[in-house]
């Protein structure tokens, strides 16, 4: 028979462990790439053709999504010379969504072609637009991650070219539970 006292020991022991572990606190959300450095600059072969670039999205990836994400979705915008950010609508590059959950990057080019795209920066087709800034001073770019309490319910399930910056900010709207940035100049 275990005395009594090593049991309220034993007992206090297992509190303490269980305490511990969920005191634990979540690691922040972040974005990362192998070939864009967050405040640097986009590499040459990432650019537009008419910078010598090949015109692929970069390779993006991310760690510490909250544990209740359902799904992510993907933004690439600037803001052009003479808008505000928070007044004005930016310019957007790259519009992607219902990014499964168990996914933790996506590779140059999105060659899987994971999630959905919506429309590029002249709402002529769907996908990802290289950023091909005229001459003269560096644009800054960001990359937002979303991490989704649910994929957007308002967006389809499919490349969709009508859907455009103000569409997705709009359907991803109480469904963010973070977000994680990389910026970038070209």
């Amino acid at each position: 028979m275990i005395p009594a006292s090593a049991l309220r020991v034993t007992s206090l022991l297992s509190l303490t462990v269980v305490l511990t572990v969920t005191a634990t606190a979540q690691e922040e959300f972040t974005l990362t790439s192998p070939v864009v450095t967050d405040g640097g600059a986009l590499p040459a072969d990432l650019g537009c053709a008419r910078e010598g670039g090949d015109g692929l999205s970069p390779p993006l990836d991310w760690t510490n999504a909250p544990e209740d994400t359902r799904s992510f979705a993907v933004v690439m915008h600037h803001y052009p010379r003479g808008r505000i950010e928070g007044n004005d609508t930016p310019s957007h590059y790259w519009l992607l969504w219902n990014i499964p959950a168990t996914i933790t990057g996506l590779d140059r080019g999105n060659p899987a072609s994971i999630g959905d795209e919506g429309a590029d920066k002249d709402m002529r087709r769907t996908g990802y637009t290289p950023p091909c800034a005229p001459r003269g001073p560096l644009h800054e770019y960001t990359i937002t991650i979303y991490a989704l309490s649910a994929p957007p319910a308002t967006l389809p399930a499919q490349d969709d070219g009508s859907v455009d910056w103000d569409r997705i900010i709009a359907a991803m709207d109480d469904l963010v539970l973070a977000s994680s940035t990389l910026t970038f100049e070209n």
